[in-house]
């Protein structure tokens, strides 16, 4: 009876460690990280490495970094056209610049949150922003019924009533991005030079606006674009407030 009553005193202790260490997981907050690069920029490749540092390492205690590269394309009249760029990343970033930059539309640039916008490669100003956005409430919407259907995916946005954001709307986006790419760059600055990225952004839609007064499920439907996926794809799904800007939640799950 001893030994018994030990064993199972030391099961629910290792249960009790094995919740708290969930609790600890689920106690990250979600927070999104952009970061306008590209390939033709020669000041970008230490900021795609930091971006690929915070996605492999989630160095922030209370943070679940979900990470975004979004190529711009005004870098590509320049040497190089940057197989991964769209104007559609270069007009998001330049909407961002109304907001918080007074030099203007720049490359390497990560955008926390929405909220904060700092260069790319700088570690600890990033740290910083990313520790505040983590104090931030946040929505916490799901992705469900996630599946690829050959050139479809498929999958369920979940968004719970957020009684504190009842005069609130917010735009949904999804995203599909590439796991990770790698380009070798025959001009332009970084001629010669292998360049390897993490989530390539290679769709962004606005799926509608969300009532964060009441709960809301939406059904989303992307096409995986042509040579994309070859490493792997992740789903981003992110609330967006339509006044400021700000992320309000977002979610994330590879395929």
């Amino acid at each position: 009876m001893i030994r018994l009553s030990f064993l199972s005193a030391l099961f629910a202790f290792a249960g009790t460690q094995l919740s708290m260490a969930a609790g600890n997981d689920n106690a990250r907050v979600p927070v999104l990280l952009e970061l306008f690069t590209s390939e033709g920029c020669s000041s970008c490749p230490p900021a795609d490495r930091l971006l690929q540092e915070f996605d492999r390492n989630q160095p922030v205690a209370n943070a679940n970094l979900i990470v975004l590269s979004e190529h711009v394309d005004y870098w590509d009249r320049l040497g190089w056209k940057d197989p991964f760029s769209s104007p559609q990343y270069t007009a998001r970033q330049q909407d961002y610049a109304g907001r918080y930059s007074r030099e203007g539309a720049y490359t390497p640039q990560l955008v926390v949150d929405g909220r904060y916008a700092l260069v790319g490669s700088d570690s600890r100003e990033a740290n910083a922003a990313i520790q505040k956005a983590a104090r931030e409430q946040k929505v916490a919407i799901a992705l469900s019924n996630v599946a690829r259907d050959g050139k479809q995916v498929k999958a369920r946005v979940e968004v719970p009533a957020s009684a504190d954001l009842k005069k609130r709307s917010a735009v949904l986006y999804v995203a599909l991005a590439d796991n990770r790419a790698e380009s070798q760059v025959a001009r332009g600055e970084n001629a010669g030079r292998s360049l390897a990225h993490v989530a390539v952004t290679r769709v962004l839609k606005e799926a509608g606006t969300i009532d964060l007064a009441s709960a809301s499920s939406k059904e989303i439907l992307l096409t995986v674009p042509a040579g994309a996926g070859a490493n792997g794809l992740r789903l981003v799904a992110f609330l967006e407030d339509s006044s400021s800007g700000h992320v309000l939640g977002v979610a994330a799950q590879k395929l």
